[in-house]
């Protein structure tokens, strides 16, 4: 299992020449949460458009570095089509609140987990309350329910069903790091 901050900075490669094409920003995700493609740093200052790998080009995940196949692989796209993302697009996960849809916010956004090949869909949330929070009682980590449709990735709160609240678990303090 991966956490999406960990990819996050990672040099991308070509493999079979060892050439970098970029290094990772961000990550953009349907509204399903899959893990559509990474969003590559761009030297231009207020451009027109982002530099992407989708996620289905990416042939390794690396703890060092992510692999593509070719450096066609990286295409460029209007910044308005990375609708949801981690750290930017019109969506910004991060620090979202984690609602329950009976009203109890369990936290925010502090990072995601998937499997990175067995299909991309996220696996787990990591939950904050704050800093001082995090360091007394430590972040929490909430399962992700295997029906995609039980989660509202809304414009302002992610949405998760009521039961989620019973199922936080502690996250252990070396498994998160900013």
């Amino acid at each position: 299992m991966i956490r999406l901050q960990q990819l996050i900075g990672l040099p991308v490669y070509v493999k079979d020449t060892g050439k970098l094409v970029g290094k990772v920003k961000d990550a953009w995700f349907d509204e399903h949460w899959q893990l559509q493609g990474l969003v590559l740093e761009f030297a231009k200052w207020f451009a027109a458009s982002v530099r992407v790998v989708k996620w289905s080009e990416v042939v390794n995940c690396g703890s060092d570095a992510i692999m593509i196949d070719s450096q066609q692989a990286v295409i460029t796209m209007k910044p308005g089509l990375v609708q949801r993302a981690f750290l930017s697009g019109v969506v910004k996960l991060k620090d979202l609140p984690v609602v329950t849809s009976g009203g109890v916010q369990l936290g925010r956004l502090s990072d995601v987990y998937f499997y990175p090949f067995q299909g991309t869909q996220i696996v787990g949330y990591e939950l904050t309350d704050g800093f001082v929070s995090d360091l007394m009682e430590g972040r929490k980590w909430l399962k992700a329910s295997g029906d995609p449709d039980e989660v509202l990735l809304g414009e302002d709160a992610i949405i998760v069903p009521a039961v989620s609240e019973s199922e936080l678990e502690p996250v252990a303090a070396s498994n998160f790091s900013e």
